[in-house]
């Protein structure tokens, strides 16, 4: 009987490891791969604090999950893991509903073999009095066009001349990680290109910016080497910069810290810290941490089931020579990836699976056209500090070496040079 993996999560790591199982195992008939995933296309979510900002039209690159499907040898279904049953192999998932509410897809369970859960993270509002309520979130590209639309309307009903919100904008950004700093600094630019359109009754300096941290620093998670550059550029922005400022309470126009201070707020991003979705939580048995994710061994199977693994934001793995797990981040979500597609082949060939162990090859973040920071590290050169247009240019191939795990080569071109030709036809903002 064909093994059948059925890989849960079509985010940067799920989708490429479904695509290369099905270029390998799926192509040869040696396994069959099922993708599933809640929405019908994919886009890298890096790029989502773009999309807020307008600077990307999200539907420009996007990737549809059915067309990957057939190009790359496996199966997509639409659908909304919900539960699971380890003794019987099964995964749940809900009835999907139309844009009416009717049903589109049935509920229905799935036989697997080996199962996968990549399934990601949302931000995590640490149940922040009216976080929740007040606050917008950047974890789907339907969160990020709800907010990029929020300011788009700010400036056409300054345009229109039928308020006098003319004054100024304030938006407030609560986490200065990578998501809270490139969103201020692309917004930044967005302010600058939106008055170049025209609407202009809004002027740059009156879009205020106010980047809010609990820590004593701008990107905690990355060498102060890094953050400290970033500090001093955001504030050459005009972005007020706020640290040890705990958010206590969110309100309809404000966020109130744990000092007292009250900041004001037109709009409000809250990008700090992470959590698993809420279903993985004691998941039919399955170990799990305060914040949802799946405890996993250095094989990536989980503690209580071999037959299950995760991997990516929504996992907490050991990392080697550390008392700390490894680290949500994207490099390692791709390594888990690779690691897996041969891990699967292994298993089906009843061999043992190799271990997983972190390579952290440094940090980069952009703010906008502005300038891009970072740091590389490799064994021949150590770590090396990036600045400016270099910076940049690494920044962006990290985007294309993503499209080049999903397209191959040749067509990475062809997206690359479409997008080149696209900018003379095109705005420089998505104003709609």
């Amino acid at each position: 009987m064909t093994h059948r993996i059925v890989i849960v999560g079509g985010g940067a790591g799920g989708l490429e490891l479904a695509t290369r199982l099905g270029k390998t195992l799926g192509k040869k008939g040696t396994a069959s791969v099922t993708l599933v995933d809640a929405n019908l296309t994919h886009i890298w979510k890096p790029l989502l604090h773009e999309v807020a900002a307008g600077s990307l039209n999200s539907y420009e690159d996007e990737l549809n999950y059915v067309a990957q499907a057939k190009w790359n040898h496996f199966q997509f279904q639409l659908g909304r893991m919900t539960g699971l049953d380890r003794e019987q192999r099964q995964l749940h998932l809900a009835a999907t509903l139309d844009e009416n509410g009717q049903e589109l897809v049935p509920a229905r369970s799935l036989d697997y073999d080996s199962l996968v859960i990549s399934v990601g993270s949302t931000t995590n509002d640490f149940n922040t009095q009216g976080a929740a309520e007040h606050c917008l979130f950047l974890d789907t590209r339907v969160q990020a066009e709800k907010f990029h639309q929020q300011l788009l309307n700010q400036y056409l009903r300054a345009h229109a001349g039928q308020t006098d919100i003319t004054e100024e904008i304030t938006v407030a950004i609560v986490g200065a990680g990578a998501t809270g700093v490139e969103l201020a600094a692309e917004l930044h630019n967005a302010a600058h290109e939106l008055a170049a359109y025209g609407l202009g009754r809004i002027k740059p300096e009156n879009l205020r910016i106010t980047l809010i941290e609990a820590g004593p620093r701008v990107l905690p998670a990355l060498p102060e080497r890094i953050g400290g550059p970033v500090h001093t550029t955001l504030e050459k922005l005009g972005v007020t910069v706020l640290t040890n400022a705990a958010v206590s309470e969110v309100t309809a126009d404000s966020l109130i810290t744990a000092s007292g201070q009250v900041i004001p707020a037109t709009l409000k991003v809250w990008a700090a810290g992470i959590r698993a979705p809420v279903f993985l939580h004691e998941l039919d048995g399955l170990e799990s941490n305060r914040i949802n994710q799946l405890q996993v061994r250095t094989t990536l199977q989980t503690t209580r089931d071999d037959n299950v693994f995760a991997f990516g934001d929504c996992a907490a793995c050991p990392q080697k020579g550390s008392d700390r797990n490894v680290p949500p981040r994207a490099q390692a979500a791709h390594q888990q990836a690779s690691l897996l597609v041969k891990s699967l082949r292994l298993r089906i060939e009843g061999k043992p699976l190799p271990e997983y162990k972190y390579t952290d090859y440094g940090s980069l973040i952009s703010l906008s056209k502005f300038s891009a920071v970072g740091n590389l590290m490799g064994n021949l050169m150590g770590s090396v500090m990036l600045e400016g247009w270099l910076a940049r240019m690494f920044y962006i191939s990290l985007y294309r070496m993503h499209q080049m795990a999903l397209y191959g080569t040749f067509r990475t071109l062809m997206l690359m040079l479409g997008s080149r030709i696209g900018k003379g036809t095109e705005p420089r903002m998505k104003l709609h």
